[in-house]
């Protein structure tokens, strides 16, 4: 199963890069990252439970 998504920033800054998880049931099942245009992807083989994308903050800069 594919899955794609936009992300917007409330901000409006460009999300290109943002690292994002995809979660089955609260677990992590996929990782990616925002493309240029603000598109994410995931490829899953389907699952049935209940699905959720969060920033993957074990990625994201500590500064």
């Amino acid at each position: 199963m594919s899955i794609s998504i936009v992300v917007n920033l409330a901000s409006g800054e460009l999300a290109e890069g943002l690292p994002l998880e995809l979660l089955s049931d609260g677990a992590p099942i996929a990782k990616t990252t925002v493309d240029e245009a603000g598109r994410a992807f995931f490829d899953i083989v389907a699952s049935g439970g209940r699905l959720a994308v969060r920033v993957d903050r074990s990625q994201s800069d500590q500064s």
